[in-house]
């Protein structure tokens, strides 16, 4: 096998912002847009990426080099992927191409980091069939985000791996799958593009200064997640969409909602939505709702009415997979 292009899911949290990064539960769900990693082996000793969606085009870098200098945002986590790779097993991996597609936005906080980062690393272990298990590759996928990023729980990765939805503790101390019907959720996005790890660091000063306080509003969002899991599992989308509303309040006293985030919030609400909160960091990229379906599409108008876009998703994706192999990529 000379080439593969592999895909994984973007995510969305459900529950446990902020606090999945201190040592508590999260639940995140995969949704069904995918970032495509193509990788074609050479014996050249070179690294090189070309990735449209983020304006790289034919960047390249010798093996000996990688993940030094400088390094253009798009390439970082797949650069970093393939050098911990390579470092891993370096007498199999000689040279690799790779392409990148996307069917969602960097923008949208879909986590196009970590689907980018476990498509390379899955792909990797397809290609040069090192046989590492799922388990070797969440480690491996999130020793490369906390080098880039240098914040993060993992949460992301997990769900990039497994799909479907996720109960996950931080470091992946666990990764539970959670079999739930699927979800009546609505998305939205603020069109604020925020940095994850710039609002976590915004966190940790917070707890830093407050951390009674905020060791507290820690403590109620795994409450929150606790009583979440079992809604979910059953069907009882009043009762989440209960817990969300109660999430959302915790979230606003850490200061990572916004403005533009509440007003979508209450909008959703207001048209018959089941509760609502934001996805994710904070500040900006996307709210989520669970919504009746006789209020989809009153829900939907009132979000675009204060300024939201709604992105059709749907919840519970696959987790990365192999979408074609045996075939050489076109040269460029």
């Amino acid at each position: 096998m000379n080439a593969i292009t592999v895909s994984a899911p973007g995510k969305l949290l459900l529950f446990g912002e902020h606090a999945v990064v201190h040592n508590h539960p999260a639940i995140v769900t995969a949704v069904n847009q995918w970032l495509f990693v193509t990788l074609e082996k050479s014996n050249d000793g070179i690294f090189s990426l070309i990735a449209p969606d983020v304006k790289i085009n034919a960047y390249q870098k010798s093996f000996a080099e990688l993940t030094t200098g400088e390094i253009p945002l798009g390439a970082q986590f797949i650069e970093h992927a393939t050098a911990r790779f390579v470092d891993r097993f370096p007498s199999m991996c000689k040279g690799i191409a790779a392409k990148t597609t996307s069917q969602f936005s960097s923008e949208f906080g879909f986590g196009s980091s970590s689907a980018s980062t476990v498509s390379t690393l899955f792909g990797l272990n397809e290609l040069y069939q090192t046989h590492l298990s799922s388990q070797e590759l969440f480690e491996m996928a999130y020793r490369v985000v906390l080098e880039v990023s240098k914040k993060g729980s993992g949460f992301d990765i997990a769900s990039a791996l497994c799909g479907g939805v996720v109960y996950f503790f931080t470091g992946g101390k666990e990764i539970r799958p959670l079999y739930v019907p699927q979800i009546p959720l609505m998305v939205g996005y603020t069109g604020v593009k925020t940095n994850t790890a710039t609002i976590v660091t915004q966190v940790e000063d917070l707890k830093a200064q407050y951390p009674d306080r905020v060791s507290q509003i820690f403590d109620e969002i795994e409450t929150i997640v606790k009583k979440a899991e079992p809604a979910l599992l059953s069907g009882d989308w009043k009762t989440v969409g209960d817990v969300m509303n109660e999430n959302q309040i915790e979230l606003q006293k850490l200061g990572v909602s916004s403005e533009k985030l509440d007003a979508m919030c209450n909008a959703a609400r207001s048209a018959g939505a089941w509760g609502a909160k934001l996805s994710g960091a904070g500040v900006g990229d996307c709210m989520i709702a669970v919504v009746p379906d006789e209020a989809r599409e009153a829900v939907a108008k009132a979000i675009e009415a204060v300024g939201g876009q709604v992105v059709p998703v749907k919840t519970q994706a696959e987790g990365v997979r192999v979408e074609k192999s045996g075939f050489s990529l076109p040269s460029y």
